[in-house]
């Protein structure tokens, strides 16, 4: 029986300042009508585009917390993990996700890796190679193209065809996940343009939501992503309207943020966008690919 109010394992660090990881994830999906279980990975006093952070690792803290809330007896209707610290905190997570497969949930991997064709500097190879055994019991995936490429094995493009990204959509699949959403695609329609790809197994058809270019970057987009994603699938919506909540949610906040003279590394002004993650899509923007 699934619970009353949808219950997420949310495993993934906390930054005490800048949006990103759990201090994104929680309000959104808590926006969405689901509760989150937050299983910190790390504490630190920032996310990592700030010099001279603290961080403290909870690798060793994590399984004692798992075995409490099994003697609580707890279920989840989807475990959601992200950034993680370290090889022994993924097989951490290959184990809870066997521990608690007994509800089936729905299991959404973000395979935090790296971004603009570099591995973050916190990872060697053999983090890649842990993440890819992560994969393979999940039901979604994440990954930017960035992490496509290192979870492949193949050489960062930039530049890369649409005919290449479904490629390595279908492989990623291969690896045990139903659904494959591929951001930061460069859109070779519209310059400066990127893209989300998505593949969904089940029925063999690609999906595509293109997004508008404006010259920012900010931190923890990708996480804010992710959790709408997850949110979506929970409430029911089919793979491209999900893909269209995610994207619109992000172009949102970038578009709310961009015009104000905070930092950056700040991350989008999520507090003034949360309440549009409860009003319908009011235009679907995603294609049925070839």
């Amino acid at each position: 029986m699934r619970n009353s109010v949808p219950r997420v394992a949310a495993i993934h660090d906390l930054s005490g300042f800048g949006r990103a990881s759990l201090t994104v994830v929680i309000p959104i999906l808590s926006s969405m009508g689901i509760q989150v279980c937050p299983l910190p990975t790390a504490v630190l006093s920032s996310h990592s585009a700030y010099k001279d952070l603290h961080a403290i690792d909870l690798t060793d803290e994590l399984q004692p917390m798992i075995d409490h809330w099994k003697r609580l007896n707890l279920d989840f209707d989807a475990i959601y993990s992200g950034y993680l610290g370290s090889a022994g905190q993924v097989d951490t997570v290959k184990q809870f996700i066997h521990d608690f497969s007994g509800n089936q949930p729905l299991v959404v991997v973000d395979p935090v890796l790296g971004d603009n064709g570099a591995l973050y500097s916190a990872y060697t190879p053999a983090m890649v190679d842990k993440m890819k055994e992560l994969v393979t019991l999940a039901d979604v995936i994440t990954p930017n193209l960035t992490e496509a490429a290192f979870l492949l094995g193949e050489v960062h493009q930039p530049e890369i065809e649409l005919s290449e990204i479904k490629q390595w959509a279908r492989r990623l699949a291969e690896m045990g996940p139903n659904k494959v959403i591929i951001t930061s695609v460069p859109d070779q329609m519209k310059n400066n343009n990127t893209s989300v790809v998505a593949f969904n197994q089940t029925d063999n058809r690609f999906w595509r939501v293109s997004c508008d270019y404006i010259p920012a970057h900010y931190p923890g987009t990708g996480d804010a992503f992710a959790s709408v994603m997850v949110g979506s699938l929970l409430q029911g919506d089919s793979l491209p309207i999900a893909l269209d909540r995610a994207v619109q949610f992000i172009a949102l906040g970038v578009r709310a943020t961009f015009g104000h003279n905070g930092r950056a590394t700040e991350g989008i002004l999520l507090e003034k966008v949360l309440p549009s993650l409860n009003a319908p899509v009011q235009m679907s923007s995603y294609q049925l690919l070839d």
